[in-house]
This record gives C-alpha cells, structure tokens and sequence, in this order.
C-alpha cells in the first residue's frame, strides 16, 4: 500500500511517504511559507520513491489544531491531489500525532498542549492502545494554560504549549516525568495513526474531510490586547 501523508498544522511542514513497507519522510521548522515548501517537499519525496500520484492508495492529512492558516493548507492539499486522483482520505489530530512518539517510546500516559496563541492551549491527554497507538483521553479542547486540570497520574509533556509556565502550575510540575516543549506534529506519526484506518475500511472521501480549529477567534481586539500586554507588564 502506498501512502502520502502531510501536515502543516503548526510551525511544522512535513510529508511522509509509505511504499513497500518502508517510510520516507520530510521535515522542516519554519514559521511561515509552508505553501512555498510543501509542493517540493513532496515532490523530492515522490522522486526519491520513484512513484506517481496515480500509484499512490491513499491520503493522509493533519486536520489541527493548529495554526488557521496552517491547517487549511495542508487540508487543501490533500483534498486537491484525492479529488484529482480519487482516492481516500484520513484527517489525524495534531494533538495524537505530538502524543505517539512518547507512547511508542513506553509512556503510559501523555499530555499534547500546542500554543494556540491569544493566551490560550490546544490540549488533549492520550494513552496507548492495544495496538500501540494514542487514543484519547477525553475531547481535546483549547483553553487559558491556567484552567486545565490537575494532573493525578505521571505523565510525559510534549508540544509548545508546554511553554506557558501557567500550564505548567496547573498540571502540577511534579507530575512530569518529562517536558518537550520544542516537540512539533510529524507527518510520519499520523502515517503510522492512519494506517489502521486503510487496512480496516475506515478512511473518508476527499469532500468529508475538514479542519479541526477548536475555535472560531483567530485574533484578539485591540482592547484584549492592550489588557494582555498590561497583564504581562503587572506579572513581570
């Protein structure tokens, strides 16, 4: 089965190519321009495994949350080549993507936070399943770092929500056996997600598939942000 993934969810632009068993895979961090970078990073990705699109089985997409702009990119993406090539889609949440690598490396529990800017996280906690993959905790949900929950078990911390020290307090610091707050989505993580969903029927059309924003505001008011600045000013 062969199988292209994408994500640009976040400051990430990644791609990552499934053939004969194998996983090629492209990665950059880079806080804007992924439009610019996508189309070549795939492209090298199709060179290097000597296919074409109509060779591909299916799609894969990070859906957010994340950055607006981000997301729609990579769901445009995906939906433009599935549409020309019809073939199947799976959307894979940013959240359990930044959530599998700690799994599969032996976390028994994990905690996603990805800056959603505005103050505010997008969250979700996951476990492993019986397959080895996250399954989530709960809905994922965006917040003020200050309002999640307490922690009441160990857990590994991965995404740059982890920067609030807010979210930090809250979650309580000594429950964190670990903090990556320079983690980011791989497109080869929500490969990995998604293949279960190919091999069981469980992939979407290209026109079902749609972006996870968690939110409708994409920006502060000019009077929410001179509060935030003073309330920045105040604490420091």
């Amino acid at each position: 089965m062969n199988l292209l993934a994408l994500d640009t969810a976040t400051e990430a632009c990644s791609a990552a190519l499934h053939v004969g068993g194998r996983t090629l895979a492209r990665f950059e961090a880079t806080e804007r321009g992924h439009t610019a970078k996508l189309a070549p990073m795939v492209r090298a990705l199709m060179a290097e495994a000597g296919l074409g699109f109509a060779q591909l089985d299916g799609y894969i997409c990070g859906v957010g949350p994340g950055s607006f702009a981000g997301v729609r990119i990579g769901v445009s993406f995906v939906k433009g080549l599935a549409l020309a090539h019809e073939r199947p889609v799976v959307g894979v949440s940013s959240l359990a993507m930044l959530a599998q690598p700690a799994l599969a490396a032996g976390a028994a529990r994990v905690l996603s936070a990805i800056d959603a800017r505005m103050n505010e996280v997008y969250v979700a906690a996951y476990v492993a399943g019986a397959d080895g993959l996250a399954q989530p905790l709960g809905a994922p949900r965006v917040c003020a770092p200050a309002e999640v929950a307490p922690a009441d078990a160990p857990l590994v911390a991965v995404g740059t929500g982890w920067r609030y020290e807010a979210l930090r307090a809250a979650v309580g610091a000594a429950w964190l056996q670990s903090l990556d707050d320079a983690a980011l989505p791989r497109a080869a993580d929500a490969l990995m997600l998604a293949l279960p969903a190919f091999r069981d029927g469980g992939t979407i059309s290209a026109a079902q598939l749609l972006p996870v924003y968690l939110r409708n505001k994409v920006a502060l008011t000019l009077h929410e942000q001179r509060a935030a600045r003073a309330a920045k000013a105040a604490a420091g």
